[in-house]
């Protein structure tokens, strides 16, 4: 009796699979294979693969290497690499580096591969696709990932979307986070805030506030929704540092500060001491606002 055909299983998502379209079909079995047995594989020593010179990711966590690598001397390799052939003995890898890694920690001779052909730029598409399907990735190394699939794959935003099987809202959300302050992309990599207060704080356009709001964020364990709520406020105080009233404001000051507010069309505020020495704040609400208030002044 003839078997069942086995539906394969498509473990490396929509936009790699279809970019490996031409690999030879393989089901990752739940048993340790035997890498010579297995039809349209090739086993290749390691020795003669060199790593991919555009892969997206430069650090590796050594204990995960280390597991994977303790997994491999019991399992055997499950899912193979793929690699493009340089010359008849040399390779270079396209995809799976860390199993690549592990496989030399685990003390491998060779290691199962597919082969294909591909130029550099497939390889940077097809390394950055893999790199971005990694469930592991913080939101700013996706966002770059999809930047450079743009800049350096001459991609279109809708074609990205359809690489990576995702829709243009959820890439624009993320290439959004790359016009943030350096320090709020870092709090976002690090993981001192997440992407839902990232995609808060893009909603403020003066890049001092911005760095305000991350800055109280981080202090006051502020949630998104808080951070919204300030954000459609403009975002110009914090919660815990809203300025008491004024108590004692003199007569002319407070004329100053009313004539200077309605002349400005924003609520200006004039702080002095006792030696008469201050000074004037003109917030402003966002690009458009400010240059508002720059042509009255001009004027």
């Amino acid at each position: 009796m003839s078997k069942k055909p086995v539906k394969r299983r498509n473990a490396l998502g929509r936009g790699l699979g279809a970019l490996l379209d031409d690999s030879p079909k393989f089901e990752q079995p739940k048993t340790r294979i035997d890498p010579t047995k297995v039809s349209g594989l090739s086993e290749i020593p390691l020795e003669m693969i060199e790593t991919n010179p555009f892969q997206p990711r430069t650090d590796f966590d050594v204990t995960a290497l280390n597991e994977l690598a303790d997994s491999i001397k019991v399992q055997g390799i499950i899912q193979p690499v793929t690699v493009r052939r340089l010359s008849r003995n040399q390779y270079q890898l396209i995809s799976g580096e860390r199993r690549y890694q592990a496989s030399k920690i685990a003390g491998l001779s060779r290691i199962p591969a597919y082969i294909r052909t591909a130029d550099d730029q497939q390889m940077v598409e097809m390394a950055l696709i893999e790199n971005i399907q990694r469930e592991n990735l913080n939101a700013i190394e996706i966002a770059l990932s999809y930047q450079r699939l743009i800049t350096e794959c001459n991609l279109k935003q809708e074609e990205l979307g359809g690489r990576v099987g995702k829709n243009r809202t959820t890439i624009t959300n993320y290439l959004r986070l790359l016009k943030l302050p350096p320090d709020i992309q870092i709090g976002v990599r690090d993981g001192k805030i997440s992407m839902g207060h990232a995609r808060a704080i893009i909603g403020i356009e003066n890049a001092d506030i911005q760095l305000d709001l991350f800055k109280e964020i981080i202090k006051n364990d502020l949630s998104v929704r808080k951070v919204e709520e300030l954000v459609r406020n403009h975002g110009t105080e914090s919660p815990t540092k809203k300025q008491a009233p004024k108590v004692g404001i003199d007569y002319e000051t407070k004329k100053v500060q009313d004539k200077l507010s309605s002349h400005f069309g924003t609520k200006v505020v004039v702080n002095s001491n006792d030696k008469h020495k201050g000074k004037i704040q003109i917030p402003f609400n966002s690009v458009e606002d400010l240059n508002r208030i720059l042509e009255i002044i001009n004027s």
